[in-house]
């Protein structure tokens, strides 16, 4: 792992001091122009010679979310990324790089998140439709943050259940559209751990594309959060399963466990949102996998001819590509470190834009090779595409004349093409199961006037 860090190190020294759509490397989708452009929108741009400007200060974001292992001083000073002193010194002190955070904010690498998503996510779902339709899947998750004061006031915790107080660091909650055959996240939304998920989700609607389809959990099965997605846009659909508790009316049978059904919007959930009608209707589909329970896929894709059920039943299971991304983020790119390293909300959001747009860099440069190999983005490593990209960052040092770089990139390529994954086994059956046992330690928790006196 170190000298994997030493070659990333080395790699983004020189690109801080060049032009990074000069060379192939993991960053040469970051068109420059998208960070002066995201920078003069939201007025963070640097008008003033400083050690570390805005333009820096955003490489500076992104190589935190690669070297997570590292201090950000650290970072900064062995990437050189400040600009020199008359003297020639590019080390500087921890205090002006959190006056380059502060300075910078969210709010540009928000922009730059959001670009990425229009520019790279939509036009992989595009290409990669079903029927015509732009395939997508919505889900939650969520990170820790560290515990300071700001966090946990901002952002919350979760409840450890009973007198047991809270969970031992703040929570912070977040919802992803994604393009689901190529992993690149189009619109993502955080905040608190205390505000709903769907509520998240519902502010992701208007990065939807028309003649699209999201795939969600059955979390989302509420009238409030799936007809806006159905009405505010054309051919717009949703694909969920169905709850124990689910009621609906049949209309009529479509085929094999296939029914034409009508559900009932509550008075209340009227109440709370007029512009719901009183009912709406869906597909109920029902099929049965060798070793589960009969399940029921609900639907807004009521034309059984133009979606055969057999494709949709198949279809649906592609909703879990959605939890292996998230999969990648949290468990390869942030390799487990789970808890970010910003201790206030506006530093926190910075950190998340920062890491939500590495992953896409990434993913981009996935889909770009899968392309040339003729395989499904899903089909390249994304841990081998990682690794092999940031030691590409090696071969664009100084130390590499320009006229090298042609001859060098082909060889990188063709070893990615040995990163191509074997073709997905749906026949493999794997129950749940825990495999490492919680540890025994007592849990350290916030200490509260309730749990003091419990305590006592």
């Amino acid at each position: 792992m170190n000298d994997f860090h030493a070659t990333l190190s080395e790699a983004l020294q020189y690109t801080a001091t060049v032009t990074p759509a000069s060379f192939p490397t993991l960053m040469q989708g970051l068109d420059p122009r998208w960070i002066d452009e995201a920078l003069a929108t939201t007025g963070t741009a640097t008008l003033r010679r400083r050690r570390l400007p805005a333009e820096r200060a955003v490489w500076m974001i992104l190589g935190m979310a690669v070297l997570r292992d590292w201090s950000i001083a650290t970072v900064v000073n062995q990437l050189e990324l400040a600009m020199p002193t008359p003297e020639g010194m590019r080390t500087v002190a921890p205090s002006t790089i959190v006056k380059a955070r502060a300075r910078l904010g969210s709010d540009p690498m928000e922009l730059l998140f959001g670009r990425s998503g229009d520019e790279w996510a939509h036009a992989s779902a595009d290409r990669h439709r079903w029927r015509d339709l732009a395939l997508y899947a919505v889900d939650g998750t969520t990170l820790r943050v560290p515990d300071s004061d700001e966090n946990r006031e901002h952002f919350g915790s979760q409840g450890a259940g009973g007198e047991r107080g809270v969970s031992g660091y703040p929570l912070l909650r977040a919802v992803g559209l994604m393009a689901v055959r190529s992993h690149l996240l189009a619109a993502a939304a955080f905040g608190p751990y205390g505000t709903d998920e769907r509520t998240y989700a519902r502010s992701l609607w208007s990065s939807v594309p028309d003649h699209s389809l999201v795939l969600v959990d059955r979390n989302y099965l509420q009238a409030n959060v799936l007809v806006p997605l159905m009405t505010q846009g054309t051919d717009r659909h949703w694909i969920t399963r169905s709850k124990s508790t689910t009621e609906y009316r049949l209309i009529r049978h479509l085929g094999p466990g296939d029914d034409l059904v009508e559900f009932e919007v509550s008075r209340e959930a009227r109440k709370k949102d007029p512009s719901l009608p009183t009912h709406f209707d869906a597909r109920a589909i029902h099929y049965e996998r060798k070793g589960y329970r009969p399940q029921c896929l609900l639907t807004s894709m009521v034309d059984a001819e133009r979606f055969p059920a057999a494709e949709v039943r198949a279809l649906y299971h592609e909703r879990w590509e959605i939890e292996l991304g998230f999969g990648e983020i949290k468990t390869d790119l942030l390799e487990r470190l789970e808890t970010i390293r910003s201790k206030s909300p506006i530093a926190v959001a910075q950190e998340v834009w920062g890491i939500l747009l590495v992953y896409n860099l990434v993913r981009v440069e996935m889909e770009r090779i899968a392309t040339e190999l003729g395989v499904a983005p899903t089909r390249i490593s994304f841990v081998a595409a990682l690794r092999e990209f940031t030691t590409f960052w090696l071969l664009g040092s100084k130390t590499l004349s320009p006229g090298a770089l042609p001859e060098q990139l082909a060889k990188a390529q063709d070893r990615v093409r040995r990163f191509v994954l074997p073709p997905r086994r749906p026949e493999r059956v794997f129950p749940r199961a825990v495999k490492i046992k919680m540890s025994n330690y007592a849990r350290k928790r916030p200490v509260t006037a309730s749990s003091t006196k419990v305590a006592k």
